[in-house]
């Protein structure tokens, strides 16, 4: 085994199993999920189950008629018989036909209905849970896994309802003809009916342990397909062609190892039953021929019970293995529940009320934080953000920069402290109303899909086409955006894939302009550009940042040498405070040895953006 398969499989393979359900539990899943769907869909329901009678009603008659097809037809040569009994059977298998497609009809618009209302739900509730929740799971997993638990549910409905509707009301109507014709025989042939059951109720239990183990290996192949395509560039550019297959090459074999266990398990029933099947039908036809040789019993009956209990083996045989096919589908909807049971972090307290913000001054009020696997990030830390000044945060990486900014919109609870806007402790009121004052832009420029009109509305949703060109040219974009094959109705690609860092950013920025909140935050917006790209941003975010209250992190110093006030962060603590003169007075400070290590650098390229932009030739227009 290579050494990316041994990885793999001590660290991808090693969840714990999933835990095994009691039977009082597996049936409130059961009822939860008929609970959920049954009464939205009950009318369509009553008709397939109408339907589904009819196809019932219909393969019973069929052996019911065999008798008179033997006796009066074949025996007696009765030729009025023969053409009533012909069309009987005509209308008998038209009625058939149609009530098919009816129920084929019914239950497809339901199944689909169920998967989208799923699908919804899913994603609804995907919003609601906390920041956390998405960095502790890859987004790629969980939508693979998503997704094939949703169609099993809509599987198991319809399952449910064909089994019973359809299968149950054939092998009754056929059980019926056959104690009509002769109940003797009946009881012989249902004498297996016990023996088949137990021998089906075996691979119950080792089919739902393999079922959980399929659903996450097959997640984890969708997971490798999704991330391995978005970073395509990585890969080539790392020449990881060779390990990326070989990673592939694993999941895809072991998500072909658990199908395979289930495929035999299933297949591990048929020859029990088969031969139990077999056994009772030669019993039953041994024992009728003998009745109607040597003892003058009706021939036509018997022709007609041993074609009931033929047909009766084929339900029969869905109903004993439906138990198989169902406790699969417990699985799925067990681990749906799973995530949708999963309750938000930061949901808003029962009394909480909209925020009113009128200074918009912040502050951060004894603070501690830690994420749930890992060291304390903030210790005890206070500052305070002044109403429209820009306050900058900068210090070596991992201090708590970042977190300070995600915690300021509530993506996480605080451990103890306090984050005050006016006066006013954020976690009193619901984060809607928090955020709807916040404008963030990102360091990585999240593009959705669309076109950069669509990105760009994201800002405020109820905005004009000519305000959000407004905010298009204040954020220094809406030149490149009619420069775009389509403009502002350009799609932008998978994660902006066909735009420049710079920009996604710039759309970032004009995002930000259109919301028009009183309150800012930046978290390194110009750290990943290139020269141009990064004065261009700079010159947008001098704009942006006019009139609000400002939290910046920058390691720049063109970004932060104006702030009002620079907090250096160290180790989740404030180590110094001042403006840049202030601080680069204490020689021996965190701050001027930071900016000693970059400010040479930063006027350099500084210097060399502006003469790019000065000198740089116009684009030769060619006009036909």
């Amino acid at each position: 085994m290579k050494l990316v398969e041994i990885i793999l499989a001590k660290i991808q393979l090693s969840k714990a199993p999933l835990k095994e359900l009691s039977s009082e539990e597996n049936n409130a899943i059961v009822k939860r999920v008929l609970s959920e769907n049954w009464s939205l869909y009950k009318k369509q329901y009553f008709i397939a189950f109408i339907l589904l009678g009819a196809v019932a009603a219909s393969t019973a008659f069929v052996a019911y008629i065999v008798k008179d097809i033997t006796n009066d037809v074949f025996v007696k040569q009765d030729l009025d018989a023969a053409f009533y009994i012909a069309l009987s059977i005509f209308a008998v298998f038209t009625i058939r036909g149609l009530a098919t497609y009816g129920y084929l009809n019914v239950l497809g618009k339901i199944g689909n209905n169920i998967v989208a209302r799923y699908q919804r739900r899913i994603f609804d509730h995907l919003l609601s849970l906390g920041v956390q929740f998405h960095k502790s799971n890859r987004s790629a997993y969980i939508v693979g896994q998503i997704n094939q638990n949703i169609i099993a549910m809509r599987s198991m409905m319809n399952d449910i309802v064909i089994v019973f509707a359809r299968d149950l009301f054939s092998l009754i109507a056929l059980i019926i003809v056959m104690l009509i014709q002769d109940w003797h025989m009946t009881v012989i042939s249902l004498s297996v009916m016990p023996i088949i059951i137990f021998i089906m109720s075996r691979y119950v239990r080792r089919i739902r342990k393999v079922a959980k183990q399929e659903v996450d290996l097959n997640a984890r192949v969708n997971s490798a397909l999704i991330e391995n395509s978005q970073g395509m560039e990585i890969v080539k550019a790392f020449t990881m062609e060779e390990q990326v297959a070989n990673k592939m090459r694993y999941l895809t074999e072991q998500a072909e190892i658990r199908s395979n266990r289930i495929v035999k398990l299933n297949a591990k029933t048929k020859p029990p039953t088969e031969i139990l099947a077999g056994f009772a039908i030669a019993g039953v036809v041994a024992y009728g021929g003998y009745r109607v040789a040597e003892l003058g019993h009706d021939a036509g009956g018997m022709f007609s019970f041993l074609t009931a209990a033929m047909l009766a083996y084929e339900p029969a045989r869905k109903l004993a293995s439906f138990r198989v096919a169902f406790e699969k589908s417990l699985v799925n909807a067990r681990m749906l529940y799973e995530i949708l049971d999963t309750p938000p972090r930061q949901s808003d307290k029962p009394n909480a009320s909209k925020i009113q913000i009128s200074k918009s001054e912040i502050e951060f009020k004894n603070v501690s934080f830690s994420y749930e696997d890992g060291d304390k990030i903030l210790d005890n830390i206070s500052l305070i953000a002044k109403p429209g000044k820009t306050t900058a945060l900068v210090g070596p990486s991992g201090g708590g920069k970042s977190t300070l900014i995600l915690l300021a919109q509530r993506f996480f609870d605080l451990q103890s402290g306090q984050i005050l806007i006016d006066g006013q402790d954020i976690s009193d009121h619901t984060a809607k109303s928090l955020r709807a004052n916040i404008a963030y832009v990102s360091q990585t420029a999240v593009m959705f899909e669309g076109s950069i009109l669509d990105n760009i509305r994201y800002g405020r949703p109820d905005a004009t086409d000519e305000e959000i060109y407004e905010a298009a040219r204040q954020a220094q974009a809406h030149k490149f955006i009619l420069e775009q094959p389509q403009g502002y109705d350009t799609a932008v690609g998978e994660l902006g894939g066909n735009l420049s860092g710079g920009q996604r950013q710039r759309i970032s920025i004009a995002r930000a302009f259109l919301r028009d909140a009183p309150i800012l935050l930046l978290d390194e917006a110009t750290s990943a550009l290139d020269n141009e790209s990064e004065l261009l941003v700079q010159q947008a975010l001098d704009k942006l940042v006019k009139g609000r209250t400002t939290i910046v992190i920058a390691h720049r110093l063109s970004t932060i040498r104006n702030a009002d006030t620079i907090y250096v962060i160290e180790a989740g603590k404030v180590t110094q405070e001042g403006t840049h003169a202030s601080l680069m007075k204490k020689k021996a400070g965190t701050y001027a040895r930071l900016h000693g290590i970059g400010a040479e650098p930063i006027a350099k390229k500084s210097a060399i953006a502006k003469k790019m932009v000065r000198t740089k030739a116009p684009a030769k227009r060619t006009t036909t």
